[in-house]
């Protein structure tokens, strides 16, 4: 596997999970490359990632990336973007599953947001007409949305999920979402068995906080899907224990979306949790289900317990003490 530890808080958590796959005898190993907003160069994609990162992807094909830090309003394009472009990463997919043991106004949450990851409003067109007046464009393709609303309905299928929704706002943007949504429908014609719905992304926003569990699959352009997906995170407990993995027909590379923590880097007291259950979704992924039934499996345990969390779940814990409760459940739950 390709390893991108990140920035700030990126080393800890990504050393973190290295050792509970250790403890479980994942049969992988790890091949590190560095990827940092510090030595990202202005120019071409290479130039921003450096070559060994896009040696490294080409050759495993699989990636697991912990945080990266992003410029705002000035500076260099995303490198978490970048990465997307370059591996033509095209579907982002974030499950906010209610997790035992964190406790939040909700209890029965289990969506699934797949979110288009290549144009929208993140294509990277935008220029100043004249002082004062910038422009963004909105790009949305037929080959793009079709791609998307494929594997939506393929991951319902699979995961035997019975409804995907389809969020837009085709009534003010007619074309760009009106395209989206025809898209959307197309795709549906050839799964019968899977409901299909179309809801407003306002709308949705505000059913997701009164009744999430209307919900099941979620597939929106870039832009909502972004914003619904944090906002699903919020419903189970954070962007600290939500997983996520971005999809292409050559490549996949799964990551934690939180962010890098600069002012905790290097102190020990980091959750790794969300990396953990990324890397999870990796081997399943890769068909190791065994292994990452497992590793979740402690996770969770040492969750619901509630005696070794991290500070931002409540405890007192180190990194390493969290890291080493989820180590003994996956050894004994090996031996058992």
């Amino acid at each position: 596997m390709t390893l991108i530890p990140g920035d700030g808080i990126g080393e800890e958590i990504s050393e973190a999970v290295v050792q509970i796959f250790a403890a479980a005898k994942v049969p992988v190993s790890w091949e590190t490359v560095k990827v940092s907003t510090t030595t990202a160069k202005e120019g071409s994609l290479s130039s921003l990632l450096g070559g060994d990162v896009i040696e490294s992807v080409k050759k495993t094909r699989l990636g697991l990336k912990g945080p990266l830090a992003t410029p705002i309003g000035k500076g260099h394009m995303s490198l978490n973007l970048a990465l997307r472009k370059q591996f033509n990463l095209y579907a982002n997919v974030r499950p906010a599953r209610s997790i035992p043991g964190v406790k939040t106004p909700y209890d029965n949450v289990d969506i699934v947001v797949i979110r288009e990851n290549t144009e929208g409003e993140y294509s990277g067109i935008e220029h100043q007409v004249v002082p004062g007046v910038c422009q963004s464009i909105k790009l949305i393709t037929r080959e793009a949305s079709r791609r998307v609303a494929q594997y939506a309905f393929q991951y319902a299928e699979t995961h035997k999920k019975d409804k995907v929704t389809a969020v837009h706002k085709a009534s003010i943007m007619n074309l760009s979402d009106g395209l989206f949504l025809k898209s959307c429908r197309e795709v549906a014609c050839a799964y019968p068995f899977v409901e299909y719905e179309e809801i407003s992304v306002d709308k949705v926003c505000m059913q997701l906080v009164m009744a999430p569990e209307k919900f099941q699959v979620l597939v929106l352009p870039n832009l909502y899907g972004d914003i619904a997906s944090d906002l699903c995170a919020g419903l189970v407990g954070g962007l600290g224990l939500t997983p996520s993995g971005n999809i292409g027909a050559d490549s996949a590379i799964f990551e934690s979306v939180h962010g890098t923590a600069p002012d905790i880097a290097g102190q020990n007291k980091a959750n790794p949790t969300a990396l953990l259950l990324s890397a999870v979704m990796m081997l399943r992924h890769m068909g190791l289900y065994t292994h990452a039934n497992r590793i979740e499996r402690a996770a969770y345990d040492v969750l619901r317990e509630g005696k070794v969390l991290t500070g931002d779940l409540g405890g007192s814990a180190t990194t390493t003490q969290f890291t080493d409760a989820i180590c003994k459940r996956v050894a004994n739950d090996h031996e058992a």
